[in-house]
């Protein structure tokens, strides 16, 4: 078996099973490898039925004392037990498992392994695992791996699949020499996926994701070395000299800019009308204003008589900015269009052909800017907005779409000066730190689950007081595997203690995507008081009307993600607050949080962030599409980085990343 063979040549995977993990973008024997758990389940000693605690997640050795009852309830079957041990009795209900009537049977002992719920006043479990003893004391050997799932696909099946795949693992050869393997005390790749899908224990999984954390890093640094000595080899094809028609612009807008905002723009200028092509990062804090620094280098590039593109990572992200240069811009005559995945046919083949044709000066879009199909008449400058979620390879790509257009990408993403440097050794780097004037700074509190209540007052005076909220959840549904409060759930509990004529809705990543559309329209246009949503109003979001941001939770996200969260409020005049609660309740991750008190500053934050956790904190929530790197993360794993900078200087060419597993720059989430 090889990393590019078919699924449908591991045993035991057919047309239907492989359509299944085709939903998952899993097509190959490598996709397969580098979809890495999202959670592992350890089986721990079993309690008794007195110790176990409602909402954990237990493992109980009991005898079944009663008879196994089935019936059909509203079309859904039901199969009950009664269970017991020397301390106590529980009830155990499965779902639409009506053969477990002929496997269970009074007297037998089993481990019962699930989470305890109480109902009418007793413990229950609800579609629990069951084990016999001997079997389970095997299990207690193991860690489960937990793998992202779709309708049709389960966990099982993908565990079995991985393990069909073990030779291909044993076979991996490592191109990093053995002695700085050695040196820094890495695993070998073969043994690092081995560790990664079926760990012993963390000691061996938090070797294998530091291992595999080094390749991605590794395989970017290589692809931006490509990239910089492409850029250093460009000469300027697209003269940019219009600081006269830029003054023009700037001095049209509502607002000053800021002395950040100004610097940037002298350097976009100074970029695009030298001798070789642009290639440059504005970073800046949530909330400092780069959008409108991109909208004077996209003018800039018109009127200089070229087309300009700007690629985001979101639909309603590119709605928004579509429509706010079209507001400022049409009065200078210049030509904005949108193009997203979304746009009817009838409305893309319209759009194609006229920026084909030069009737089009700037196009907004999501990843549909990219296609095959879209030709541009002569693109001058590309902008890539939140450059974290894109891939080297999707930059590349627009880059491509045109002959050698300047290129700036933006970043929100508060990173310490010497990671930026890192990340971004190809490009030059302009940083806006001031906020607008006229905003004011976001008052935050930590706090622990006994606060919600407080908290929900609080919610219901700021919107009767015209305010709107946001509230954060880390998870669609609700999950078996982890405690964290769910956006479904959380939603009908915002409209049961909320009254009636407050409309409360819930966003997440998986709805479709002009459903995600209309209800940010909605709560833009002040028809939503409460938005439950999970991360995937991260970034870019507008609304200076919301002055509330609620995050549950809150230990389980990195500080600088929370900080990326926050700066969804404070965007208008009114005073806006930023609430991060605590669901751990413990001392260290109460410390944590407290950093997100004491300052607004991103860089501050990202610099404490990086020192609190240290290298190796895998066990909080990635959400898709949030990072560049599916393992690697800048502030838990900066040694990493660090590394693979030493080997890129050493080696250069020399020491060619294998094209996957493990290298990830080409892959995005949107």
């Amino acid at each position: 078996m090889k990393l590019t063979d078919e699924l449908k040549s591991i045993k035991g995977i057919g047309d239907k099973t492989a359509a299944n993990f085709a939903k998952l973008h899993i097509q190959n024997v490598r996709d397969l490898l580098t979809t890495y758990p999202k959670n592992y389940l350890t089986y721990e000693e079993p309690v008794s039925i007195a110790e176990a605690k409602e909402g954990e997640r237990v493992s109980v050795l009991a005898v079944i004392g009663t008879y196994v009852d089935t019936r059909t309830v509203r079309g859904l079957s039901l199969t009950n037990i009664g269970i017991r041990d020397a301390s106590g009795t529980m009830k155990v209900t499965w779902f639409n498992q009506p053969f477990l009537k002929k496997t269970l049977h009074r007297g037998d002992t089993y481990v019962f392994v699930g989470v305890v719920k109480m109902r009418n006043g007793s413990k229950c479990l609800d579609h629990p695992e069951y084990y016999k003893q001997e079997k389970y004391r095997d299990m207690m050997q193991e860690w489960m791996p937990v793998y992202p799932l779709t309708k049709g696909l389960t966990n099982n099946t993908f565990v079995k699949a991985m393990k069909a795949c073990r030779s291909v693992i044993a076979d991996m050869e490592d191109y990093i020499p053995e002695d700085i393997r050695r040196e820094n005390g890495l695993m070998e790749r073969s043994e690092a996926f081995e560790n990664i899908h079926f760990p012993m224990n963390e000691t061996l999984l938090r070797g294998a994701i530091r291992r595999l954390a080094l390749d991605e890093f590794y395989a970017f640094l290589y692809d931006m070395g490509r990239l910089k000595e492409d850029a250093t080899r460009t000469a300027n094809t697209h003269p940019v000299v219009q600081g006269k028609a830029v003054s023009e612009f700037v001095n049209s807008l509502p607002f000053a800019l800021t002395k950040g905002q100004q610097q940037a723009i002298e350097d976009i200028l100074a970029d695009m009308g030298g001798d070789g092509c642009m290639n440059r990062l504005v970073q800046g804090d949530v909330g400092s204003g780069k959008t409108v620094v991109a909208e004077a280098a996209l003018y800039a590039v018109v009127a200089a008589g070229y087309q300009g593109a700007m690629m985001v990572p979101t639909e309603v992200l590119a709605n928004q900015h579509y429509e706010e240069f079209t507001k400022s811009l049409s009065p200078f005559g210049v030509r904005v269009a949108l193009l997203v995945g979304s746009t009817p046919a009838k409305d893309k083949r319209h759009i194609l052909s006229a920026l084909a044709e030069g009737e089009i000066d700037i196009i907004i879009g999501t990843h549909a800017l990219i296609e095959d199909r879209v030709v541009y008449h002569d693109l001058g400058l590309v902008v890539t907005d939140e450059q974290h979620r894109f891939g080297v390879k999707q930059r590349e790509k627009l880059s491509g779409k045109g002959t050698y257009p300047h290129v700036l990408v933006m970043s929100a993403t508060p990173i310490p000066r010497t990671l930026a440097i890192i990340l971004y050794a190809d490009m030059d780097i302009s940083v806006i730190k001031e906020l607008p004037k006229g905003r004011k700074p976001i008052k935050n509190c930590a706090v622990g689950t006994n606060y919600r209540a407080t908290a929900y007052r609080f919610i219901r005076e700021q919107a009767e007081a015209g305010g709107q909220i946001y509230i954060i959840c880390p998870m669609v549904a609700e999950s078996d595997t982890l405690d964290l409060t769910n956006v479904e759930q959380y939603t009908e509990r915002m409209r049961s203690v909320l009254p009636p004529d407050m409309h409360v809705e819930m966003l997440h990543g998986q709805m479709k995507a002009d459903e995600k559309a209309a209800i940010m329209d909605r709560f833009l246009a002040g028809e939503i008081q409460v938005l439950v949503s999970t991360t995937v109003i991260e970034v870019g979001i507008n609304n200076p009307n919301a002055t509330v941001m609620m995050v549950e939770n809150a230990e389980r996200f990195g500080l600088a993600q929370l900080h990326q969260l926050r700066g969804r409020v404070g965007r208008g005049k009114k005073q806006s607050y930023a609430i991060f609660v605590n669901g751990k309740e413990s001392p260290e991750s109460m410390e944590r949080l407290k950093v997100l008190e004491e300052s607004n500053d991103g860089f501050f934050i990202a610099g404490e962030d990086l020192r609190m956790r240290g290298p190796g904190d895998f066990f909080g929530i990635r959400q898709s599409g949030e990072t560049l790197f599916e393992i690697a993360d800048l502030y838990n794993h900066a040694d990493m980085l660090a590394l693979a900078q030493k080997l890129y200087q050493a080696y250069g060419e020399r020491l060619v990343p294998p094209e996957n597993p493990g290298s990830m720059t080409g892959t995005t989430v949107l």
